[in-house]
């Protein structure tokens, strides 16, 4: 390995890294050298990343978390420094998927045939609310917390997990393209805020990944076939280079990269 890119001696915190793309995220993160602070609300799936961490000689915690609440960001935050001592690393990957037209629309075949979701039945405010708060506000909160010690300590890594949905409009699923969005600008902001303490914000834009978070359009040959015809490299990302280009965004090698959303997706944001 390059000395750049090795992570010995840092710590990490990622959220949602009880399964899917946080915990892909995670666990590279270990293997390049990092002891990992997991987060997700699941107790049982955060503790198996840990577990796996930990086998891989790594130092880990599982810290049951909802990073919608500001509380609980914040205990988050304390219990990895109270573990590790310091935190150099903050994935910001918690994430959720909501899908519904703004208001009722009577005319589902207008609509492209390749979506899921009944067009007929509009998302509820309490959806919408959710959706912002884990995807939007959770990563402000998580980013506040860490970026106090950062600051103190004049260095920091923060990657938020955002999507092409945070570029790309499409049907049915207003609240998360716009909390994608959202983190796009907040990425941007935070970076003009800290460069001067020597912290870089970036983020990473996967774009269509088979997980349990989109297990519903991914689960037949029909909707696969659609996703394939839609991803120009016509095949399906694989959750560990989106873990590789993270070690990559949390190591040393790029010191000088901050305020950038780099979209991993097989040429899908390039159309």
């Amino acid at each position: 390995m390059l000395p750049e890119l090795s992570l010995e001696g840092k710590s990490a915190v990622v959220t949602g890294a009880g399964r899917g793309i946080g915990r892909a995220i995670a666990l590279v993160l270990a293997e390049a050298g990092a002891n990992v602070a997991v987060a997700a609300r699941t107790t049982s799936e955060i503790e198996a990343t840990a577990t796996r961490i930990n086998s891989l000689g790594r130092r880990s915690i599982a810290v049951p978390t909802d990073v919608a609440d500001p509380d609980d960001a914040q205990a988050l935050i304390d219990s990895a420094l109270g573990t590790f001592g310091k935190i150099d690393i903050l994935v910001n990957n918690a994430g959720k998927l909501t899908r519904g037209p703004a208001v009722p629309l009577p005319d589902a075949e207008l609509l492209h045939p390749g979506l899921r979701g009944d067009p007929t039945f509009a998302a509820t405010d309490d959806e919408w609310l959710a959706t912002l708060d884990v995807n939007l506000s959770g990563v402000y909160y998580c980013s506040r917390a860490a970026g106090a010690h950062m600051i103190e300590r004049r260095y920091g890594k923060i990657i938020n997990i955002t999507s092409n949905n945070g570029m790309q409009a499409f049907p049915l699923v207003a609240a998360y393209n716009a909390s994608k969005a959202g983190v796009n600008m907040l990425t941007r902001v935070l970076a003009l805020e800290w460069a001067p303490y020597g912290i870089c914000v970036n983020a990473i834009g996967p774009g269509d990944y088979h997980t349990t978070m989109t297990d519903a359009t991914w689960s037949t040959a029909e909707g696969r076939s659609n996703h394939l015809d839609a991803i120009p490299m016509h095949r399906e990302g694989d959750l560990r280079e989106l873990g590789i280009l993270a070690a990559y965004l949390a190591s040393p090698a790029s010191d000088y990269m901050t305020g950038q959303i780099i979209y991993l997706d097989g040429g899908l944001t390039a159309k």
